[in-house]
């Protein structure tokens, strides 16, 4: 699997990036939002995702991390494949799909090209189910940071619909101030993690 490339952009089109490493043009279909990141004839960075079907080999790349794992997430859910996930996260960013998840919000989702009211209502449950099923598997009780009032909790259900268990996420949290946006909160975390 191929992590990540990274060395000059040589070309850019409608939702793709050609990134050039070692004499060899790699062809990363992307998102609006990254491609809105990048700048032509300059290093760059994409953290990718390779996609092979039987009539296919496709190469995905996102300018961040907490991207790409909302790319990953979104195509797990059924009937979601590599182009709606595109749209959802060109229309959207990382922090906002994970909001819309958490407060179920199907409106925005379906403010992404190609995305109907079924779908999006099939993205919140099936990854709501996932958040759920992983916080009944998780052994003993995680302690919530000191300050776990005001919008945590609700930063800590966002995230977990990301991937990230309340371990992972809340020694970053109680590092930030409770009022803050929710996402706020799940934008500082994930730059935070990202670090790391």
């Amino acid at each position: 699997m191929i992590y990540s490339v990274r060395g000059k952009l040589i070309h850019t089109e409608n939702s793709a990036a050609v990134v050039e490493c070692g004499g060899v043009g790699y062809l990363c279909q992307t998102t609006m939002n990254t491609l809105k990141t990048l700048k032509l004839n300059s290093e760059v960075t994409l953290y990718t995702y390779l996609n092979v079907r039987e009539d296919a080999v496709d190469l995905f790349g996102f300018a961040t991390q907490s991207e790409l794992a909302t790319f990953k997430t979104l195509i797990s859910v059924s009937g979601v494949g590599p182009k709606a996930g595109l749209s959802v996260l060109s229309e959207l960013t990382a922090e906002q799909v994970a909001m819309a998840i958490a407060t179920d919000d199907i409106k925005t989702i379906t403010r992404a090209q190609g995305i109907g009211k079924k779908i999006a209502q099939r993205i919140i449950l099936e990854l709501k189910d996932k958040l759920a099923k992983s916080e009944q598997t998780q052994t003993g009780s995680v302690q919530m940071p000191q300050a776990a009032g005001g919008n945590v909790p609700k930063a800590i259900e966002a995230l977990g619909v990301l991937g990230y268990t309340p371990a992972d996420v809340s020694p970053v949290l109680a590092n930030f101030d409770a009022g803050l946006p929710v996402e706020q909160l799940i934008a500082m975390t994930l730059k935070q993690m990202g670090r790391n």
